[in-house]
């Protein structure tokens, strides 16, 4: 089973500007291109009421840091 429980994607981008990310440019309404100091540039491309499910979830974490803790 997974570690991961859905979420809402505003909740999440909560959790990344909380742990350091912030938003280099918004393109829009979902997407955002987020910027953290030694770590590539990240895409969240996500509306604010949109469920993020365990799967994107575990591969967000993967590609910023984020942990279930965060959230």
């Amino acid at each position: 089973m997974s570690q991961w429980r859905s979420s809402k994607a505003r909740l999440v981008l909560a959790a990344l500007l909380r742990i350091g990310w912030t938003v280099k440019r918004q393109s829009g309404t979902s997407h955002r291109i987020l910027a953290r100091p030694d770590w590539p540039n990240f895409t969240f491309a996500f509306h604010d009421q949109e469920e993020i499910g365990p799967r994107m979830l575990a591969r967000i974490a993967k590609r910023t840091g984020l942990t279930p803790d965060d959230l």
